[in-house]
């Protein structure tokens, strides 16, 4: 693979067949900072603090319900979680299951004989200590108290949704802008709008750029004088927009762009890029070999991207799962290096030379390979 970001990169298989599917994807490592603050006061509680009991061995009817109400807030090392109970009858807390793992949380109260779910979730917005965790009764409300895995971390809700996901990117993000590069033009600017709308960014379209300095399509330019005059071209508006902030901008797809030649990636790299990729594969453990194999044969898009999304199928309806999709993976590529979106402010400021990931000091000259010299460090 070509450098140690798109070995790092997060691989996400989305379904649009399927578009209430729970996204899988996995990543290396976690670690993020973010100012927090405070819990609010526990009010007065019936009984003591009590350790998480896993849900082992229940023999019962069960039911579920989604329209649990609840509350929410971030404190400096856990996070609090307040479920209704008004209406259970919940007599005590043996009628209380909860169990808590990972990124799951599945919270159930015993009535009447059957177990009503009030929560059953694998999306929490990141990983807590689940040994950590307690629960009480609070008046007719259920509290549980989750302790971060990384208490620096901020948190806008307690599941990763579309709105949290949403809120909490502004921040990873740091103003670093957004390019959407893959196989087709119209997904990229389906799914680089519905970014730009959640993030409050800028929406850019190189293919509206590039035919309003033509005066023609990209078809027509392409017909008259080839895709290499195009791809040149758009390397061009693409240069001139690395210096830009808060923009998600939306390239060509296909063999067109600049996006699908190897030498023209140098200012692509002053923001994050998801490759968007359409794939035949039935399951994501198909899907993820699928794109180890593009990485391994040198697929531009695959070893150049900070992220790969992959999805089955297209509808512009589904735009924002896709766009869901590539925020998820986003996120878990910045929590893995927190100072990633510094590293793509440090290599704006040097001028792009294309000395990504392993940034050389100022002075080097990237057209004399002689020059190579030790990577350029960021500040602790």
């Amino acid at each position: 693979m070509a450098s140690a970001v798109a070995s790092a990169s997060t691989m996400l298989c989305l379904s649009l067949q399927n578009p209430t599917k729970t996204l899988h994807f996995s990543i290396k490592t976690h670690s993020f900072h973010f100012l927090k603050p405070q819990l609010p006061a526990f009010r007065r509680y019936s009984t003591g603090v009590t350790p998480i009991s896993p849900l082992r061995g229940i023999s019962c009817n069960c039911s579920s319900t989604n329209t649990t109400h609840y509350e929410f807030s971030d404190g400096s090392s856990e996070v609090e979680l307040r479920l209704q109970l008004g209406g259970q009858d919940v007599l005590s807390a043996k009628d209380i299951f909860v169990d808590a793992d990972g990124t799951s949380l599945t919270v159930k109260v015993q009535q009447a004989g059957s177990i009503i779910t009030l929560i059953d979730t694998n999306s929490l917005f990141e990983k807590i200590k689940p040994a950590e965790t307690i629960w009480y009764i609070d008046d007719d409300q259920l509290v549980i108290s989750l302790k971060k895995q990384d208490p620096n971390l901020k948190w806008p809700d307690i599941m990763e949704s579309w709105e949290s996901l949403s809120a909490g990117s502004m921040q990873l993000l740091k103003g670093t802008s957004i390019y959407i590069v893959g196989d087709s033009t119209e997904i990229n600017q389906k799914v680089a709008r519905e970014l730009a709308v959640a993030l409050g960014y800028t929406p850019l379209v190189t293919k509206e750029l590039l035919e309003t300095f033509a005066k023609q399509t990209v078809d027509s330019w392409v017909v008259a004088e080839g895709s290499d005059s195009v791809a040149e071209a758009e390397s061009a508006i693409l240069e001139s927009l690395s210096s830009h902030v808060r923009a998600v901008v939306a390239t060509l797809g296909g063999s067109h762009g600049a996006a699908a030649r190897t030498d023209k990636w140098r200012h692509l790299y002053s923001g994050f890029s998801i490759w968007l990729s359409q794939t035949e594969a039935t399951d994501e453990d198909s899907a993820k070999e699928e794109a180890r194999r593009h990485i391994e044969d040198g697929n531009v898009g695959y070893t150049n991207a900070d992220v790969v999304v992959k999805l089955q199928g297209w509808d512009a309806d589904h735009a924002k799962s896709v766009a869901q999709a590539s925020l998820s993976a986003l996120k878990r590529l910045i929590l893995s290096d927190k100072k990633l979106p510094g590293k793509k402010s440090l290599y704006i400021r040097l001028g792009c030379r294309g000395d990504w990931p392993n940034i050389k000091p100022p002075g080097w000259d990237p057209s004399n390979a002689a020059d190579a010299a030790p990577p350029a460090t960021l500040p602790n």
